[in-house]
């Protein structure tokens, strides 16, 4: 890869590649302004890691053989986090930290997502996560954390009737227990997909939104999974989700939440995540972005869905 004024080349790494690691990890941390508490790394020994490398390795990136980025591959479940991350302040601008990240989705075959965590001091770089693809998942000050989905398919809705017949086709997946976490702005026809799924799982009831009911019970007409729509928006905490008095069990209805992005993550490791997305225009097309998260959904199929 050619960056602004070099050639950037990324090359996986191991234990014996951590004095070199260390050197970068050190000048990237190094350069950043001074944090309360102090970023872990600026203490860390070659020794220590050197142990970090040898579990699952680590990406080094140079500009014309020089030594320019690094980071350290920690695989958790289906998670793959990104540490140390960093660039030798001399070397930015070359796209090294994009390299990288390209590297590291190339490394993470096989796993749900990417993940890092920044500290809450540093607004810039989180900007330049979320410019990377990643969002804020959690927030634990002084930490941030943020997430990259790696299995996304995008599907084009040219109207309602065509986002409806996507929820009947993705319900055709579903079993009691799933979770749906909806997301996308106002009119965006997070409310039109639902009728979808609601129609496509043969539930009773009209699918209108439950804004001013926070949730609502669609009870199953065909023996399935009933539907418990639930809108997130004004709910202040997991707890509030999860202590809604429904008339069915969470763990034996299909659920979806709307405006329930960073929320009803708590509730499941697995959902299925569906982003949808307005064009620019006026037309009624949506984007509509669809990511398994979780072992629930390592089968699920895209095939014959939109």
């Amino acid at each position: 890869m050619t960056g602004s004024g070099g050639v950037v080349e990324v090359k996986p790494v191991g234990a014996g590649d951590a004095e070199v690691v260390h050197a970068v990890v050190q000048a990237a941390f190094g350069a950043r302004p001074p944090l309360d508490p102090p970023a872990a790394a600026l203490a860390e020994t070659p020794a220590q890691l050197e142990q970090r490398l040898a579990g699952h390795g680590g990406l080094l990136a140079r500009v014309d053989g020089v030594p320019a980025g690094a980071l350290v591959l920690d695989p958790v479940g289906s998670t793959m986090y990104l540490r140390r991350f960093g660039v030798v302040p001399d070397l930015q601008g070359h796209g090294v930290a994009a390299a990288l990240i390209d590297a590291a989705v190339d490394a993470a075959v096989g796993y749900d997502d990417l993940t890092v965590v920044a500290r809450e001091e540093l607004p810039e770089t989180i900007r330049f996560w979320e410019r990377q693809g990643f969002r804020e998942i959690r927030r634990d000050p002084p930490n941030v954390g943020l997430r990259r989905p790696l299995r996304t398919a995008v599907y084009r809705a040219p109207d309602a009737d065509a986002m409806r017949a996507l929820g009947r086709s993705v319900a055709g997946q579903l079993a009691p227990g799933d979770l749906i976490v909806l997301t996308g702005s106002l009119g965006a026809g997070k409310t039109t997909f639902t009728q979808g799924l609601g129609a496509g799982l043969g539930v009773r009831g009209a699918v209108t939104s439950p804004t001013f009911v926070i949730a609502r019970v669609h009870p199953s007409e065909v023996g399935g999974p009933a539907l418990v729509h639930v809108d997130a928006y004004r709910i202040g905490g997991i707890d509030e989700l999860d202590d809604l008095d429904l008339d069915t069990s969470l763990d034996e209805a299909v659920t979806v939440v709307e405006w329930g992005e960073g929320l009803a993550e708590g509730l499941s490791e697995s959902r299925l995540e569906i982003a949808l997305v307005r064009g620019d225009d006026d037309t009624e097309e949506r984007r509509v972005e669809i990511t398994p998260v979780g072992p629930r959904w390592h089968a699920f199929s895209f095939r014959g869905l939109g």
